[in-house]
């Protein structure tokens, strides 16, 4: 609607005010459509930039997280002389060998089983040929450990066959010295024989079928920690013990050491493989309240000394 005062105005004022208006309407339109033109470019520009540095930080995020996936770096593989029949773990591992295959080896020499030669290691699972190529000129295999052939192949040079014979004069002596070879490796019991657990050493203890240098030295730890053996079955508390090898162990007269639990202090307790940490504990806070234990039945009333618990302490506790 036009305003009043504008329909004053003469006719040739009112065309000239519209013809300045219109210039100035098409003034404005394109001072607006060049300043588009020209942050139009600015604009796509920016953005491009803007998107081209999100593309390259995610690209940077997956680079990070994949290196967190990758497994953590190990140390490098050492090279040195070693024997797969004494070798310990930290050295099987110093070797490169996996937890795994270092448990196989354990197992096998547990079992009885021994590497005669430097192949016999080749067989173990897992190792692949480019391990045992770089492995082999650092087995060295102890003289007891290897098999009673080589001992025939050493004295060809001295004229003796294969057979034991010899060519030369003093064959006699030679033999009978060759009858009196004791092999080192202990001969291991058969069926019915028996193996009395609280006295036997790691050698004998080795001629159990089943158990070898890493179990006889387990089966005499272990005995120290109890204060000895009053059952075979504890033997079923070591780790992976072989079951099949406890028909060869006998009890006889067994005498443990006992812990006077009124006198030993919370560190002495709790070394007992029986007695953890907060079974020390309760029993020191039963002897501070209620004075000295005088029998075992005692720590029945203590939660923390269920009756299968108090069954198998008993023969290892004095008041």
């Amino acid at each position: 609607m036009i305003p009043k005062k504008f329909s004053y105005l003469h006719k040739s004022d009112r065309q000239a005010l519209l013809t300045l208006l219109a210039v100035a309407g098409l003034i404005l339109a394109a001072i607006y459509l060049v300043g588009g033109r020209d942050d139009q470019p600015v604009m796509a520009t920016a953005t491009n930039r803007s998107d081209s540095s999100a593309v390259d930080g995610s690209h940077a995020t997956v680079v990070r997280d994949m290196a967190r996936v990758e497994d953590p770096p190990t140390a490098p593989a050492e090279r040195f002389p070693f024997d797969p029949n004494t070798a310990d773990s930290t050295e099987l591992l110093r070797l490169g060998l996996s937890s795994w295959q270092i448990r196989n080896i354990y197992k096998f020499r547990a079992a009885g089983g021994v590497y005669q030669r430097k192949e016999d290691f080749a067989q173990l699972y897992g190792l692949t040929v480019r391990q045992y190529e770089e492995l082999a000129p650092y087995i060295h295999i102890a003289r007891e450990f290897r098999p009673a052939s080589t001992l025939v192949s050493s004295d060809r040079s001295e004229g003796r066959s294969p057979y034991g014979r010899s060519s030369g004069r003093n064959s006699s002596s030679r033999i009978e010295s060759d009858s009196t070879f004791v092999p080192r490796y202990p001969r291991k019991i058969a069926e019915g024989e028996h193996v009395v657990l609280n006295l036997a050493d790691t050698t004998q203890l080795r001629t159990v079928p089943g158990i070898g240098p890493y179990y006889s030295k387990e089966i005499i730890r272990y005995g120290q920690r109890l204060g000895g053996y009053v059952s075979v079955d504890q033997l079923d508390e070591i780790d992976l013990f072989p079951t099949e090898s406890k028909r060869f162990f006998v009890i006889e007269n067994p005498q443990p050491i006992q812990l006077n639990v009124n006198q030993l202090t919370l560190e002495q307790l709790r070394r007992h493989p029986y007695i953890n940490y907060y079974q020390a504990r309760a029993i020191i806070d039963y002897r501070r309240q209620h004075g000295p234990i005088s029998t075992i039945d005692e720590l029945s009333l203590l939660p923390d000394f269920p009756p299968e618990a108090i069954d198998r302490l008993r023969p290892y506790v004095t008041f």
